[in-house]
């Protein structure tokens, strides 16, 4: 017990149904979050808020019932590699040290930069930037804060180590260092150097992996749909385009960026669903009527929220919210929008 994906939490604490009644034991003071992701500083942020905080935020009521009672007082972030490869961007990693009762705390020379890290990002203004934000906070003037976010590089977990009971009690690490592998990118290698920290509480953030659809080409080596600008294509076919079939977002390119970085990705794609209605490369259905397709999913689905009835909900929220000084108030189990919509 003990050990979660930082995917579940995020589910939980944002309000997701399906995750709604997970349960995260915040009875211990030191919390192991693997990955230096914008996730895991999310993850680590919602961590270390105080309930003053939490209330300007939309998080789910139930979440922040049990972050109140919150015994955390230290997050550990793992990254393998260096500062200069870490996948969080700079405005999340600036937040960390804009905390109200809690502190980025680095150690020195995890954050110092070897010669093959700065070759690397000698050309990258934003990954200079970067590294220079997370070197700032060596020797970091806490001011009294509660709580810390210690930002750990050139570290792995090899192991997680029960306490007794069933449940996390350590988590062992191996110290790295990096290494220039196949077409110069830079790999952790493991040292002879290993170290515990004692922990009740870890939380796996290291990435997504795309999943098969039936019937959809599918590259397992990447776990991505394969496309040309967009459009759906067919190895096992010669690279020829599916008719009809689009991808975007991490499915289409591999889970990494953020919104601003999805828009013009959604954007070439939808370019191409455009150019193809122009030229008549487009699927011909029997049944056209967008009423078709209602009737198909209300036959597979008896309760079907339509967007109108996202927009009532939406206005409910916010009402909730305004209620509480809050900027909304969400629901959280299936049955309560249902109900909310048609009262």
């Amino acid at each position: 017990g003990g050990s979660h994906t930082a995917t579940e939490f995020v589910a939980w604490y944002n309000g997701h149904p399906d995750f709604r009644d997970l349960e995260f034991d915040l009875a211990t003071t030191d919390v192991v979050v693997v990955g230096v992701g914008n996730v895991a500083v999310d993850v680590a942020r919602i961590l270390c808020r105080t309930d003053e905080e939490l209330l300007e935020t939309d998080i789910a009521e139930h979440a922040r019932d049990v972050l109140r009672d919150s015994k955390v007082e230290r997050v550990h972030m793992l990254g393998r590699r260096g500062v200069a490869q870490a996948a969080f961007t700079n405005t999340e990693i600036k937040e960390l040290g804009e905390m109200a009762d809690a502190a980025p705390v680095v150690r020195e020379a995890e954050v110092a930069l070897d010669e093959l890290s700065e070759a690397a990002i000698a050309d990258d203004r934003v990954a200079t930037k970067k590294v220079e934000i997370v070197q700032s906070y060596v020797g970091f003037e806490r001011g009294g804060k509660s709580r810390s976010i210690e930002l750990r590089f050139l570290v792995s977990p090899t192991e997680l180590i029960d306490d007794g009971t069933g449940r996390v009690g350590k988590v062992r690490i191996v110290h790295n260092e990096l290494v220039a592998g196949d077409g110069g990118r830079l790999s952790p290698r493991a040292t002879d150097r290993e170290e515990e920290i004692a922990c009740g509480l870890v939380f796996r953030s290291v990435g997504y992996r795309g999943v098969r659809l039936p019937g959809v080409p599918f590259r397992d080596d990447w776990s991505t749909i394969p496309h040309q600008s967009g459009r759906v294509i067919d190895p096992e076919a010669g690279d020829a385009v599916v008719p009809g079939e689009y991808v975007a977002g991490w499915i289409k390119r591999g889970p990494q960026g953020v919104i601003g970085t999805n828009k013009p990705d959604a954007l070439e794609s939808v370019e191409a669903m455009l150019e193809d209605l122009q030229a008549g490369r487009v699927l011909t259905p029997e049944a056209v009527d967008p009423g078709a397709a209602d009737a198909w999913v209300r036959g597979a689905q008896a309760r079907v929220f339509t967007y109108e009835d996202w927009t009532r909900l939406d206005a409910l929220e916010l009402e909730r919210g305004a209620a509480s000084g809050r900027p909304r108030v969400k629901f959280t189990r299936v049955d309560e929008m249902w109900d909310a919509i048609r009262s």
